[in-house]
C-alpha cells in the first residue's frame, strides 16, 4: 500500500511545523541580533551556518530510514530537538543583551540543536515519502509538502511580526514557546499510524553507511545534481541572513514590519510553488529544466530591483521586489525539488534515502555557505562603503549573478522532460 493523498498532506504538516521553527532562526532572531543588538551580521551567519553544517549528516539519517530505522520515531523526535533549539536560540538572543559570553554558548549549543532536529527530521520524512509514494505521485508529493512548508513559514512570519509589536523580550519567548510546542504536537498528530500502513520496507542488506554512500555518489546522475543542488542553493540562500538587516537599517522598518517583510517574501515563494505546482503537475506545461531557469532569471532580476531601491530610496518599491523575489525563488525551488523527488529512484532501488540524505546535505552546506557569505559579504561591503544601501546592494548583485550561473548550469544538467513527468538528467550525465 503506498501513501494516499490524505497521508501525503499529512506528511505534509510535518514540514510545515519544520519550516515554522526555523523560520524564527534566520528572520526574526537574526535581525534582532544585528540590528536592535547591533553585533555582526556575520554572527547570526555563523550560527545558521552552524546548523547547516550539522545537516551534513543528513545521508546517515537518510541511510538509517533505508537500512529499517523507525522513521516515525526520528520524525517526531528530531521535531522535538528541534523545538527544544527553537526556543534555546531565542532565549540566546535575551541573554546576549547583557551576557555576551553566556548568550553566545546557549546560541551555539540552540543552533546545534536545531540543525540535528532538522536533519533527523526532515531527512526521515523525505525518505518515507521517496520509498512509500507512487512513483506518479512523487514530483506531486514533494509539491504539496514545500508549498505548506512555505506556508507555514509564512504564516509564521507575517502572524509573530504582527504579534511582536511592541517587541519586548518577554513576549519574543512567549511567542516563540507557543511556536515551538505547536509545532512538536501538530507533527505527532500528523504522522501518527502512517508509517505502519504503507509499503515502505527497508533494505535488509549488510553494506555499510560508508559504502552505500559511496554507491550513490558513483551514480553519475546522482553526483552531477548534488553539484547543481549546491551551485543553485548557495545563490538561493544568500539573502536569506541580511534583507531583514538591510529593510531595518536601509529603510527603517521595526522589526514587526521587517518579519512582516519576510511573511509576505514567503507568501511569494508560495505563490512561486502553486503556479508550478498547478502548471506543471496539473496540466503538464513547461519542462522542469524551463521552470528551473525561469526561476533563476526572475530571482536574479527581482535582486537588481532591490539593491536598486536601497540605492535610490525607493521604499514603495522594496515590499513589490521582495514579494517578487520570493515569487521567482519559489519557481526554481519547485522545479528542483520535483526533480529530486523524480531522480530519488533512479538507480538501485532501496537507496531512496541515501540520495535523499545526500542532496540534502548538499542544500544545508550551500544554505550554509550561502547564508554566511551574504553576511560576511554585507559587513565587509559596510567597512568599504559609507552607503549601507551600497553596501547591502553590492551582496545583493553578487548573488544575481550566481542565479545566472545557476541557469545556466541546468541548461547541461537538467534534460527538458515534461514536468509532469518527472525529471532527468541530460543524457550521458
Amino acid at each position: 500500500m503506498t501513501l494516499s493523498w490524505l497521508s501525503i498532506f499529512r506528511l505534509g504538516l510535518v514540514q510545515m511545523s519544520l519550516g515554522a521553527i526555523v523560520v524564527l532562526t534566520t528572520s526574526t532572531l537574526n535581525r534582532l541580533m544585528v540590528v536592535e543588538l547591533a553585533l555582526p551580521a556575520v554572527l547570526p551567519g555563523l550560527l545558521v551556518a552552524l546548523h547547516y553544517g550539522i545537516q551534513i549528516t543528513r545521508p546517515n539519517w537518510g541511510f538509517l530510514s533505508d537500512a529499517g530505522g523507525n522513521r516515525t520515531l526520528f520524525i517526531v523526535g528530531g521535531m522535538a530537538v528541534l523545538a527544544a533549539g527553537g526556543f534555546g536560540a531565542a532565549w540566546g538572543v535575551v541573554l546576549l543583551d547583557t551576557s555576551f559570553a553566556l548568550g553566545l554558548s546557549v546560541s551555539i549549543l540552540a543552533y546545534a540543536l536545531i540543525g540535528i532536529g532538522v536533519g533527523a527530521s526532515g531527512t526521515s520524512l523525505l525518505a518515507l515519502l521517496a520509498t512509500a509514494t507512487a512513483p506518479p505521485r512523487r514530483a506531486a508529493a514533494a509539491t504539496i509538502t514545500w508549498l505548506m512548508m512555505i506556508l507555514g513559514i509564512a504564516v509564521t512570519a507575517g502572524t509573530v511580526g504582527a504579534f511582536l509589536e511592541p517587541y519586548s523580550h518577554a513576549l519574543l519567548l512567549r511567542i516563540v514557546a507557543v511556536v515551538t510546542c505547536g509545532a512538536v504536537l501538530l507533527t505527532l498528530v500528523s504522522v501518527w499510524g502512517i508509517e505502519r500502513r504503507v509499503a515502505a520496507q527497508p533494505s535488509h542488506d549488510e553494506m555499510s553507511f560508508r559504502e552505500g554512500l559511496r554507491e550513490v555518489w558513483g551514480e553519475p546522475h546522482a553526483r552531477n545534481f548534488t553539484i547543481f543542488v549546491f551551485l543553485s542553493m548557495t545563490a538561493y540562500f544568500m539573502q536569506e541572513l541580511i534583507l531583514e538587516p538591510f529593510a531595518g537599517l536601509v529603510f527603517g522598518l521595526t522589526p514587526g514590519q521587517s518579519t512582516t517583510l519576510s511573511g509576505a517574501q514567503n507568501g511569494g515563494v508560495f505563490l512561486g510553488m502553486l503556479l508550478v505546482g498547478i502548471a506543471a503537475t496539473g496540466f503538464r506545461l513547461g519542462s522542469l529544466r524551463g521552470w528551473v531557469i525561469a526561476g533563476c532569471l526572475g530571482s536574479a532580476a527581482s535582486l537588481i530591483v532591490i539593491a536598486t531601491a536601497g540605492s535610490l530610496g525607493l521604499r514603495p518599491l522594496l515590499m513589490p521586489a521582495v514579494v517578487a523575489l520570493g515569487f521567482f525563488n519559489g519557481v526554481f525551488a519547485v522545479a528542483a525539488i520535483g526533480s529530486m523527488m523524480a531522480l530519488a529512484g533512479r538507480g538501485r532501488e532501496t537507496r531512496e534515502g541515501t540520495r535523499m540524505g545526500l542532496w540534502g546535505a548538499a542544500q544545508a552546506i550551500a544554505a550554509g555557505f550561502g547564508g554566511l557569505a551574504g553576511a560576511a559579504g554585507a559587513d565587509m561591503m559596510r567597512r568599504l562603503f559609507d552607503s549601507e544601501a551600497t553596501a547591502f546592494g553590492a551582496v545583493f548583485l553578487a548573488e544575481a549573478t550566481l542565479f545566472l550561473v545557476a541557469a545556466l548550469m541546468a541548461l547541461r544538467v537538467i534534460e527538458t522532460t515534461r514536468a509532469g513527468r518527472g525529471a532527468a538528467l541530460m543524457p550521458g550525465e
